[in-house]
């Protein structure tokens, strides 16, 4: 059987397929190899997936995860897979070929990912040819969840905020300023700040909100998508939860900029069984 697995910072998605339309889906906590030893992701493996399925019955595994950036980071991950799983044949790539796959599949294009993170590349129907640096999202991550939710906190804390949504803001979060600063410079902050964007989501009505929003995704097409040579001619994808919840909001981006909208899909994890069992024609 094979194990196809989209692992984020936050949540990882694995979906056994037993051929046909036997599909077992099931999740774990996200992990990676930038925060996460072989042994840490072992322990969560053995812990949180390997009850739900029987390891002996693996026989193919296609892992595709956040901070896969080079071999050795790789490695970490693969080691692990390999000691849970021992009769399977071990394939560890970036999350960004598993956008590009789901999302092209095997044709040109341009594909996004927008998350708690964010990133990019250009795809030529089998390799990522070229890709704008993220930088993480301390210095970059533009358009994500985190980025989006750094701007509502400043909004808030320098005052910006019309009264309507200021008070709107204090019933949502009554801990208060002090103790959200205090959680921001907690470990997992970028994930904390990501959860902000549902407050955007419940007020993306008001003109406020939708400018904030717009500002943030226009950032992430002008530094990331409109850097690529041709990006006006090929389809440009995305994937990820702000994709997917403010897509009214990045088509009206991407008209602004007369860019060729491809499909916009919440998870690639069904797209990439796609991808994998589908026949190559040539």
């Amino acid at each position: 059987m094979v194990l196809i697995a989209d692992c984020g910072s936050t949540k990882c998605d694995w979906l056994l397929l037993r051929g046909g339309r036997d599909q077992q889906l099931e999740n774990t906590v996200g992990f990676s190899p930038f925060f996460h030893s072989t042994e840490d992701i072992r322990t969560i493996l053995t812990e949180q997936l390997l009850p739900k399925l029987d390891a002996a019955e693996v026989t193919e595994i296609y892992f595709y995860g956040t901070g896969v950036h080079d071999e050795h980071r790789a490695e970490i991950v693969a080691e692990a897979l390999r000691a849970v799983f021992p009769n399977a044949a071990v394939e560890v790539e970036h999350d960004l070929l598993a956008a590009a796959r789901a999302t092209c599949g095997r044709s040109a294009g341009i594909s996004c990912i927008l998350g708690t993170g964010s990133n990019s590349c250009y795809y030529d129907g089998t390799h990522i040819v070229d890709n704008v640096p993220s930088l993480g999202w301390l210095l970059g991550d533009e358009g994500s969840g985190t980025h989006l939710g750094k701007a509502l906190l400043r909004a808030k804390f320098y005052r910006e905020l019309p009264a309507d949504l200021e008070k709107a803001f204090n019933a949502a979060y009554p801990e208060g300023q002090d103790a959200i600063k205090d959680r921001v410079y907690e470990k997992g902050a970028n994930a904390y700040l990501a959860t902000f964007t549902r407050f955007l989501g419940d007020n993306i009505n008001h003109p406020f909100i939708q400018h904030l929003v717009e500002d943030c995704l226009g950032e992430y097409l002008d530094r990331q998508v409109c850097k690529y040579s041709g990006h006006q001619n090929v389809p440009i994808h995305f994937v990820g939860s702000i994709a997917h919840h403010f897509r009214d909001s990045l088509v009206k981006c991407m008209d602004a900029r007369k860019l060729k909208l491809g499909v916009i899909i919440r998870k690639p994890i069904y797209p990439l069984a796609d991808f994998h069992v589908a026949p190559v024609v040539e």
